[in-house]
C-alpha cells in the first residue's frame, strides 16, 4: 500500500484517532505506525484480540494502563551505575502497583477474554519488589526505618539540633552578650545558627560573621559558643546522605535483578495500551469484526465512513461473486466519491487488523494493491494540468495492476474533451478489467453506464436523488444507471414541460411526456404561459428579421461549443454571450477573453461533445469556487460567498 493511497482514503487520520485512545506516547506511537498486512492469520488474530478487548470494555472501561515512557530508562540507568532517585523509585512503585492491578483486573475477564486475559499472566511476581521500594520510601524520602544506621543517625542529628537551639536561646537571654544584640530572636543563616549583632559591638562577641543586614548595621555572627555543635551536626548529615545513598544504590540493583520480569511486563502493558486504544476507538464508530477473505469478494453491509459517524448514509456494496466492476453515477455531491473512499478506507483498515464501521456479516477481501485515483472534480481546477497529472497516476497505475488490486478512480475520464475522456476511461476500464483487478469508478458520462450495462463482470450503481426535495439522498442503488436530474429539477421548478420535452428530445433523440404529472389548471397559469408566450414572441420575431430583405445574419453560440479564432486559428470553448454588442466570452486554454461573433467560426457544438447533464463549471470555474459551492450544497457556510471569476 503506497503513501499516496492512504493519504487519498484517509487512513492516517484513522490512526490518528485511535492513537487519542493510547495512554504511552509508546503507545500512540504503535499505533501510529500501524499498516496494512497480507497476511491472513495476523489480520484475523488482531480482529479476535479487539473483539475480546471490547467485551472486556462492556464490563469495565477502567483498564489500569500505567505509562511506560521512563520504565526502559531507569532500566538502562541502573545499568550505568547510577543510583535511581527518590521520585524515580515512587514512579516505579506505581507501576509495579499498575502491574498487580492489571493482573487481578484480567484474572476476573477470562470468561469475557480468554486469550487477551492470559497475557497478563506473563507479569511475574513483582510483588515483593514494590514491598521492599515500599518500606524504604515514605512521603517522598528515604524512610528514618530504611536502616538501623539511618534510623540511628537520624535521631542523633535531631538530639544535636535540639542542643544546638537550646544553646543559641541561652546565649541571647544571658545578660554578657544581649547588650549588643539588635534584636533578641536566634537567626538562621545557609543552615547555621546566628546572632544579630550590633555592627559597633563586633570586637565583643568572639565568631564568624556569616552575613550582614541591607544597610550594613547589623552582623549576623556564628559565636564560638555555638560552632562546635554545629560542625558535629554537619558531620551527622554527612553520614546520613551517605548511608541514603547507599540505602538507593542497594534499591537500584534490587530493581535491575527484576530487569527481566519488568521488561516482559512493559511489553505486555504496552500491548495492552495498543490493543484496549484499538477497543475503545471501535466501541465509539460502533465497528463490528468483518469475515476476511482471500476470493476478492467485497460485500459490505450498511457500511459508514469512520470520519464521518452517524451522518453518514449506510452503504450496502456487493462486489465480486459475479460482478468484479461497479460503475456509480449520479448527481455532483452525491456521494460518489465518499463510497469510493469508504469503501477503500474500510479495506485498509480491515488489513490493518481494525473493525469496521458495517454491519455484522460483512466481508473484506485482501488485497496486494490499492490503488486510488480520486480528483474530487467538485472541489478541484479540473485544467490540462490536472487532467495530465491524473492520466500519470492512472498510467501507473496500469503497469502496476494485477489480479490482486483494488482500483478506485473518482470520475475516470473527466477535464477533458468530453469525447475523448469518454473514450480513454472505456479503454481504461477495459485494460484494468482484462488485468483481474476489483474495479470501483465514478462517471457522469452516459456511454459508460452503457458499456457496464453491456459489458460481463461489471456492474451499474447510481446515487439516489430525491425528486420532491430537490437533493441527493446519498444512497447507492445497485444495478441500475443514475440518469440525469437536469429535466425533472427543471419541471419541478416550474419549467413548463413543452419546452423540457424539446429539450429531452434534443439530447436523447426519443419523445417523453412531461405534461402527465402537471394538473390543467397549472399549465393555464401565468407562470407557465409566459413562458411560451414569450417563447413565441421571440420566434416571430425571428421570423420576422429572416423575412426582411437587409436583416443582418448573427450566428447563436451556446455555452460549450467549440469554437476557431479566426485571426489566430486558435480553438476555444464558448463561456458567456452574446451581450447587446454581439461579444461572447470564450476561454481559451485557461484564458477568458471576449470576442465578437464576428471573429470566430463553429468547430464543433456543445451538443455534439458533451453530455445534456454535463456540468460546465468543471471546465469554467476556478478550483476555490467549485470547493465553496460544494460546501454551499451541503450546508450553510457562513462568511462564504459565490464570487464570478470572470
Amino acid at each position: 500500500m503506497n503513501r499516496q493511497t492512504m493519504e487519498a482514503l484517509g487512513f492516517y487520520q484513522i490512526l490518528n484517532e485511535i492513537a487519542q485512545f493510547a495512554r504511552t506516547d509508546r503507545g500512540k506511537e504503535t499505533l501510529l505506525s500501524l499498516r496494512p498486512t497480507q497476511n491472513k492469520k495476523k489480520i484475523e488474530q488482531s480482529l479476535h484480540e479487539i473483539s475480546e478487548a471490547m467485551n472486556i470494555l462492556a464490563i469495565s472501561g477502567s483498564v489500569p494502563i500505567h505509562s511506560l515512557d521512563q520504565i526502559d530508562h531507569y532500566i538502562e540507568q541502573a545499568k550505568k551505575g547510577i543510583a535511581i532517585k527518590v521520585d524515580q523509585f515512587t514512579r516505579i512503585v506505581s507501576f509495579l502497583d499498575h502491574c498487580q492491578k492489571l493482573k487481578q483486573f484480567m484474572k476476573d475477564k477470562e470468561y469475557a477474554g480468554p486469550m487477551v486475559s492470559m497475557y497478563a499472566a506473563s507479569i511475574g511476581d513483582v510483588s515483593q519488589l514494590e514491598a521492599e521500594i515500599s518500606r524504604c520510601l515514605r512521603n517522598g524520602q528515604v524512610d528514618d526505618y530504611a536502616s538501623s544506621d539511618l534510623n540511628y543517625l537520624r535521631r542523633h542529628l535531631a538530639t544535636q539540633q535540639e542542643k544546638l537551639k537550646e544553646k543559641a536561646q541561652s546565649l541571647v537571654k544571658s545578660g554578657r552578650i544581649s547588650p549588643y544584640l539588635q534584636e533578641t530572636n536566634v537567626a538562621e543563616r545557609s543552615g547555621r545558627y546566628v546572632l544579630a549583632v550590633k555592627k559597633e559591638f563586633r570586637k565583643k562577641i568572639q565568631g564568624a560573621v556569616l552575613d550582614t543586614s541591607a544597610s550594613g548595621s547589623t552582623l549576623f555572627i556564628e559565636p564560638v559558643e555555638l560552632s562546635t555543635l554545629q560542625e558535629d551536626i554537619e558531620l551527622i548529615k554527612i553520614a546520613e546522605e551517605t548511608e541514603v545513598e547507599r540505602i538507593l544504590y542497594e534499591l537500584t540493583q534490587l530493581f535491575l535483578s527484576y530487569e527481566h520480569v519488568i521488561q516482559v511486563a512493559t511489553q505486555t502493558m504496552h500491548h495492552y495500551d495498543v490493543l484496549f486504544a484499538k477497543a475503545k476507538y471501535s466501541q465509539k464508530i460502533q465497528a463490528n469484526i468483518p469475515t476476511i477473505n482471500e476470493e476478492f469478494r467485497i460485500h459490505l453491509k450498511e457500511a459508514r465512513h469512520p470520519m464521518l459517524g452517524h451522518d453518514a448514509v449506510p452503504l450496502t456494496v456487493p462486489i465480486g461473486e459475479q460482478e468484479r466492476a461497479l460503475i456509480i453515477t449520479g448527481p455532483n455531491t452525491g456521494g460518489k466519491t465518499v463510497t469510493l473512499k469508504t469503501v477503500g478506507l474500510l479495506t485498509l483498515m480491515a488489513q490493518s487488523g481494525l473493525p469496521i464501521p458495517a454491519k455484522k456479516g460483512s466481508e473484506i477481501a485482501i488485497f496486494q494493491h490499492i490503488f486510488v485515483d480520486i480528483g474530487d472534480g467538485q472541489s478541484i481546477e479540473q485544467n490540462l494540468s490536472t487532467f495530465s497529472s491524473r492520466m500519470v497516476n492512472i498510467i501507473e497505475i496500469l503497469k502496476t495492476t494485477n489480479d490482486s488490486s483494488l482500483v478506485l478512480i473518482d470520475e475516470l475520464g473527466s477535464g477533458t474533451d468530453p469525447r475523448e475522456g469518454m473514450a480513454l476511461a472505456i479503454v481504461i476500464l477495459e485494460q484494468l478489467f482484462e488485468k483481474g483487478a476489483t474495479l470501483f469508478a465514478t462517471t457522469h458520462y452516459s456511454e459508460m453506464k452503457s458499456f457496464a450495462d453491456e459489458t460481463e463482470g461489471f456492474l451499474n450503481g447510481s446515487m439516489e436523488f430525491d425528486i420532491e426535495t430537490l437533493q441527493p439522498t446519498y444512497r447507492l442503488l445497485l444495478g441500475k444507471s443514475g440518469q440525469s436530474q437536469a429535466f425533472d429539477i427543471a419541471a419541478k421548478l416550474g419549467m413548463h414541460p413543452t419546452l423540457i420535452e424539446r429539450a429531452h428530445k434534443k439530447a436523447y433523440q426519443q419523445d417523453k411526456d412531461y405534461h402527465q404529472n402537471i394538473a390543467r389548471e397549472a399549465l393555464q397559469s401565468p407562470t407557465y404561459q409566459k413562458q411560451i408566450i414569450v417563447n413565441k414572441y421571440a420566434r416571430s420575431n425571428v421570423e420576422k428579421r429572416k423575412q426582411e430583405p437587409h436583416a443582418s445574419k448573427v450566428t447563436v453560440y451556446n455555452q460549450g461549443d467549440n469554437v476557431l479564432l479566426v485571426a489566430t486559428g486558435e480553438t476555444g470553448i464558448v463561456y458567456k454571450g452574446p451581450d447587446d454588442r454581439g461579444d461572447y466570452i470564450v476561454q481559451i486554454k485557461g484564458d477568458k477573453r471576449t470576442v465578437n461573433y464576428k471573429r470566430i467560426e463553429l468547430k464543433i457544438a456543445a451538443a455534439e461533445l458533451y453530455p445534456s447533464d454535463y456540468d460546465f463549471d468543471i471546465i469554467f470555474k476556478s478550483k476555490e469556487y467549485r470547493k465553496i459551492k460544494k460546501d454551499m450544497n451541503r450546508k450553510f457556510v457562513e462568511d462564504k460567498w459565490l464570487e464570478e471569476d470572470e
